[in-house]
């Protein structure tokens, strides 16, 4: 009883949410277990316009477990499979929290269109192409988010050399650098790992960690936790960690 009523508050704040675009359903209302889940492609992708449907299916014991998740629109996405639609995402396996939700989770797979990773495959043929060939692969995305999903017909796509978006287009080459940088002396390196904690602003690389694998942005975290208040130097609690997602999703 106690996951139906969850189940059934998570729905009823989707409905009444007509800003971010996440919807989900039940297939049958006998069943709050066995949803449909929708969203539009990310804005600036090879999905842009597509609608993109999930099944969903909620375990017994959910929210303590993650929902299984798997697209029935087929995509071209190095992290889901074009044959299955299984999906390779941390938060949907490890990385689940009993804070997170359906809308969260969903939230998830709408980032992970936008930001890819081939390096951690679900599709080794995809992941491949896009490594090597990205713009084979923008292309192929395209076509299958027109095909499958609805989203308009691509046009020809004028790529600016001078750019460069690793998670969406793997690397391009900067033509534009000039001869006389070669000569200039190298600016200060900090290792990865210093970099990281710059960006966490304080904060424990625990707290910040635990809202990455939904797709958030660092600075949005940050902010999210200045605002609520939170201390840096220290972890959070489940209640905060709620009041956190819902600061990230409005």
């Amino acid at each position: 009883m106690a996951t139906r009523r969850r189940i059934l508050k998570e729905l009823d704040d989707m409905a009444k949410d007509t800003t971010s675009g996440i919807h989900a359903t039940p297939l049958d209302v006998a069943d709050m277990t066995h949803l449909q889940g929708r969203f539009s492609g990310p804005p600036g992708t090879p999905y842009e316009g597509g609608e993109f449907v999930v099944d969903i299916e909620l375990p017994n014991n959910y929210p303590f477990m993650p929902p299984r998740m798997k697209f029935i629109t087929k995509i071209w996405h190095p992290n889901v499979s074009s044959q299955t639609g299984a999906i390779c995402l941390d938060t949907l396996s490890q990385k689940w929290s009993p804070v997170f939700t359906i809308k969260t989770a969903l939230l998830s797979l709408q980032s992970l269109l936008d930001a890819p990773e081939p390096t951690d495959p679900q599709d080794a043929e995809v992941a491949q192409q896009m490594i090597k060939n990205p713009s084979a692969f923008r292309a192929k995305a395209q076509e299958w988010a027109h095909r499958f999903a609805g989203a308009p017909k691509a046009e020809a796509e004028v790529v600016d050399l001078t750019s460069s978006n690793p998670s969406r287009a793997g690397s391009y080459a900067n033509s534009a650098k000039s001869q006389s940088s070669s000569s200039a002396p190298p600016p200060p390196t900090i290792s990865e790992e210093q970099r990281r904690l710059q960006e966490y602003a304080g904060y424990p690389p625990i707290v910040i960690e635990r809202f990455t694998p939904m797709g958030f942005p660092i600075g949005s975290i940050v902010r999210a936790l200045e605002h609520a208040g939170i201390r840096r130097g220290r972890n959070i609690s489940d209640i905060e960690a709620e009041r956190i997602v819902e600061l990230l999703l409005h």
